[in-house]
């Protein structure tokens, strides 16, 4: 049963996902205290509920004294464009440092854990993107809290341009394909930003144990 009142921590709050996870945790009755790691502070949030500590994300001897007591761990942690950064870079981060904090969290007691994650991923995949978004959901899988919650959203469709020509023209396209992606397909609908960071808080307030993967329809129903 979950608790009444729930601590959270969250990595990651500066990312488009991760700002709207934290507002919007700010604003729930069952959340009693919000704690964000991150390389700097989120600005423009402001709650008594909400602490802030800027930690080296590569290091968990620099934020393990934050993990105690938390009920529910966040992870929104990512690179934006990878398209842009060498394989093992991204791996150091997308993968090896979400690792290294689901591990602390575990180790400190943390019963929930919740991942931004891609539609996609497969530790088999032949795309090294997607194989590696899959290996790190292998290994989350592998410390078995109590409740894990993998996110798989398809594209993230935020409100502003934040990456240039390429990004301009998949959120002018993206949403005019949802009507075609239908049965089977609908996972790889595109999601408001808001929407997917609205959901991401309130699964909090489901109930639920084991490992549950959450794709659009699951998305937008929270």
């Amino acid at each position: 049963m979950m608790p009444s009142s729930q601590s959270v921590v969250l990595l990651g709050a500066t990312g488009a996902v991760g700002s709207q996870v934290a507002h919007e945790l700010a604003q729930m009755s069952d959340v009693e205290e919000v704690t964000l790691l991150g390389r700097r502070p989120l600005e423009g949030v402001s709650s008594p509920k909400i602490k802030q500590a800027v930690i080296d994300v590569f290091d968990p001897a620099s934020y393990q004294s934050h993990l105690a007591d938390q009920d529910v761990a966040i992870c929104t942690l990512g690179v934006g464009q990878p398209s842009k950064m060498d394989r093992e870079d991204f791996v150091r981060i997308d993968k090896t440092a979400v690792l290294r904090f689901a591990t602390a969290c575990k180790q400190a007691g943390v019963r929930h854990f919740e991942l931004l994650g891609s539609v996609g991923a497969d530790p088999r995949s032949r795309s090294f993107y997607l194989r590696t978004k899959g290996e790190l959901e292998e290994g989350l899988t592998g410390l078995e809290f109590h409740r894990l919650s993998l996110f798989r959203p398809s594209m993230i469709l935020t409100p502003t341009n934040r990456y240039g020509l390429t990004q301009a023209m998949t959120l002018a396209i993206w949403p005019l394909l949802r009507p075609l992606l239908v049965g089977g397909a609908r996972k790889y609908r595109g999601i408001e930003v808001a929407h997917l960071g609205r959901a991401m808080a309130r699964n909090l307030s489901a109930e639920g144990e084991g490992v549950e993967v959450l794709h659009w329809d699951a998305i937008t129903h929270l």
